[in-house]
């Protein structure tokens, strides 16, 4: 795999350039198993919301997926738990255990809206990403409980 001076860069350690790092929306559809690992880490690692979104649309194979995961860091130092200290995972639905105003959105996310298919911020155990009325927002996991 022939591989650019920023990506050689970002696979070795540092994730720099972000607009550079749109490659992996190709990328991470490739027919090589070895280009659709690397994209899924080099995803896994970004903050960006894009970049979050393409990881929950994207397929690969079972066995690519166990790979793409296996070198993964585990972040077992951010645990993630709702209301109740019900730990959460990427992927979990949860609802909405309270009004909350959505800033910059204009609008509430009302009590018992359900939120599936979750993100979780990886530097921050308090937070969580998700959809609500079509617009990804950021919510506090002690406003949410496990579904």
């Amino acid at each position: 795999m022939v591989l650019c001076a920023t990506c050689r860069q970002g696979v070795e350690g540092d994730l720099e350039d972000a607009p550079h790092w749109r490659c992996l929306n190709d990328a991470i559809w490739s027919p090589d198993p070895a280009v659709q690992v690397t994209a899924f880490r080099l995803l896994h690692r970004m903050p960006e919301a894009w970049a979050t979104e393409l990881l929950d649309i994207a397929y690969l194979e079972p066995d690519v997926l166990g790979w793409a995961e296996a070198g993964l860091a585990d972040d077992l130092d951010v645990v993630h738990r709702d209301s109740n200290g019900v730990v959460l995972q990427r992927g979990d639905t949860v609802v909405l255990i309270k009004d909350l105003p959505v800033k910059g959105g204009g609008f509430t996310a009302k009590r018992g809206t359900a939120v599936r298919g979750i993100s979780l911020v990886a530097d921050n155990a308090a937070h969580i990403e998700g959809r609500v009325e079509g617009q990804r927002i950021v919510i506090l996991t002690e406003f949410v409980k496990k579904q």
